[in-house]
């Protein structure tokens, strides 16, 4: 059997062993070298049969106790990907009964907790294959991930720096560090890693995309776009990539543009595709009957779109509609728990969705029996347009968080006014649009904004104009109107405040536009970001007047508001 098995004529061996065990049927070699054959042959559970009948007749065999643990690690991998994740962990977990130590087991646990989203054992786990193998790379990069989630950057950069240690060309953490360091405004150094990683890995599709962030980050949006179109030249079905460039669009296309609805649209067509649709409700039609009202958000924290979700939270008409929240926010806050507070002290119902397949969560809208599901993200980041597109409820809309048409044919309505989408706008929508009353939406300024105190140009003397927002919605035609305005008043200043202005090359390339339309750099002010939402809120009494920007109705009634 030994011979032909080194012969690679397994099917003979496997009939020598057999033979072999008959004669003799204590010969724990044979059971276990009959395993190992089944176990390259991918038959794992004829391999942990021939282990187990091994191990009966020798207990303290450490080859056949290896093996064991390496077929089931194997088995609960496989089982894991077929949909089964509590039978893989019981694999991983009965492996590590055969070698405690094996790290592989371990890691294997880890990425598992990590995908049932408990991360305090996921770290345990990824530490403790570190321990036995320390050469894992992969285990130091997933940690990363996970402490990138929590916001400990300086942590988590520590983890991918290790990885990158061991693998130096480790696409992946050369990735994730360029994320990090593009979450910090560090624009040069995330570049470099972003572009490393592809160098290592040129079919990496979500490389591409986060080098599309980075460079929305920094202003450049013609090569975010570039960036998210390569990344989909790759992988056509890169939800990231795809919506990040709708978003993209908006900056650089007008809205009656037909390049930016034909984009929207044409996602749309392709995206509900990938999603089975309801066509028929269970919702009773009686007239007078409750009407059900969902709302549906990974924004119930502090977030912009948060300053005007509250008041129709606060406000809506609990008596005679079903408020029914769905809530994916990621990291909850204190005023996630207050909205929480308020929809349920008022009769409403909140339920938390955040990690929950989207599909599952559109036939739980459905036995919710919701009449009106409303969506509030738009292509914003942690949307849940995989739900709409299920149409889970008979009617769907959308409202507040996008300026744009979703470009989904499975919401039929967008919430506007006359005001931001004129009767006679030229426009198109995929949506029908509802043109609310007055205003389509209603600030509710933060107790963090304190009082409104005296404008800076009593004491300075001068006036002094700002923007606090991303660049990527500072456009070439938004700075020539601020060159124009700066220039009609001489004695003016600048501040503006944004994440990447920490990176030399960004100020540098900002100031030198403006140098270029007329304004001398020693009247403007470059802020990085405020970690702080409080100290945020303060820097406001740094500015008389806030520029207005071509988008980012979010954060106009905020500055309004602090100004």
């Amino acid at each position: 059997g030994v011979v032909y098995s080194e012969m690679m004529q397994y099917d003979l061996a496997l009939q020598c062993y057999e033979k072999a065990a008959l004669y003799r049927p204590m010969y724990a070699e044979a059971y276990c070298n009959m395993g190992v054959i089944y176990k390259n042959r991918g038959d794992l559970q004829a391999a942990i049969a021939c282990y187990e009948r091994c191990l009966s007749v020798s207990p303290n065999f450490e080859i056949a106790k290896n093996n064991m643990a390496i077929a089931l690690t194997d088995l609960g991998t496989k089982v894991k990907l077929e949909g089964d994740i509590h039978q893989g962990v019981a694999y991983y977990k009965k492996a590590l009964l055969y070698n405690w130590h094996y790290a592989d087991a371990m890691y294997n646990l880890g990425v598992a907790y990590g995908e049932m989203l408990k991360f305090d054992m996921a770290v345990v786990m990824y530490e403790l294959a570190l321990h036995f193998n320390p050469h894992c790379a992969e285990a130091c990069n997933n940690l990363g991930v996970i402490f990138k989630d929590r916001d400990n950057l300086d942590k988590a950069v520590e983890c991918y720096q290790m990885a990158l240690s061991i693998k130096p060309n480790f696409s992946q953490s050369l990735n994730n560090l360029g994320v990090v360091y593009t979450v910090q405004g560090k624009m040069d150094a995330a570049a470099s890693m972003i572009e490393r990683a592809i160098m290592a890995n040129p079919s990496y599709a979500e490389a591409y995309n986060n080098l599309g962030v980075l460079h929305r980050d920094a202003g450049n949006i013609s090569l975010a776009i570039e960036a998210y179109e390569h990344c989909l030249q790759i992988d056509p079905d890169s939800r990231n990539a795809g919506q990040n460039r709708l978003l993209a669009m908006n900056y650089i296309y007008e809205g009656d543009d037909d390049k930016l609805y034909s984009a929207h649209r044409d996602w749309g067509k392709r995206f509900v595709r990938l999603y089975p649709q309801y066509t028929s409700w269970v919702n009773t039609k009686e007239p007078d009957r409750r009407l059900t009202v969902g709302y549906i958000s990974p924004d119930y924290f502090t977030h912009s779109v948060s300053y005007f979700i509250e008041a129709p939270l606060v406000h809506h008409d609990y008596a005679n509609y079903k408020v029914v929240i769905y809530s994916s926010v990621v990291k909850a806050d204190a005023k996630t728990l207050r909205f929480k507070d308020v929809v349920m002290k008022k009769g409403g119902t909140w339920r938390d969705i955040f990690g929950i397949d989207e599909k599952k969560v559109a036939s739980i809208v459905r036995e919710d029996q919701v009449d009106i599901l409303v969506e509030l993200t738009g292509h914003t980041a942690n949307n849940r347009l995989g739900v709409m597109a299920c149409r889970p409820a008979p009617i769907q809309a959308t409202w507040i968080g996008y300026p744009n048409t979703t470009g989904l044919p499975s919401i039929d309505y967008r919430f506007t006014d006359a005001l931001v989408d004129p009767p006679n706008t030229k426009q198109k929508h995929v949506e029908e649009l509802v043109r609310l009353p007055g205003c389509f939406l209603c600030y509710s300024p933060s107790p963090e904004a304190g009082p409104v105190v005296q404008t800076p140009a009593a004491a300075n003397g001068f006036v002094t104009f700002g923007s606090f927002n991303n660049l990527a919605k500072i456009t070439p035609r938004v700075l020539h109107v601020w060159a124009r305005i700066l220039s009609a008043i001489p004695t003016s200043r600048l501040v503006v405040k944004c994440k990447p202005f920490c990176c030399d090359s960004v100020r540098e390339r900002f100031l030198k536009k403006l140098e270029e339309l007329g304004v001398k750099t020693l009247r403007v002010d470059l802020l990085p970001l405020i970690l702080l939402n409080h100290d945020h809120m303060q820097a406001y009494s740094l500015m008389d007047i806030r520029f207005l920007l071509t988008l980012g109705y979010l954060s106009i009634c905020r500055n309004y508001y602090n100004l």
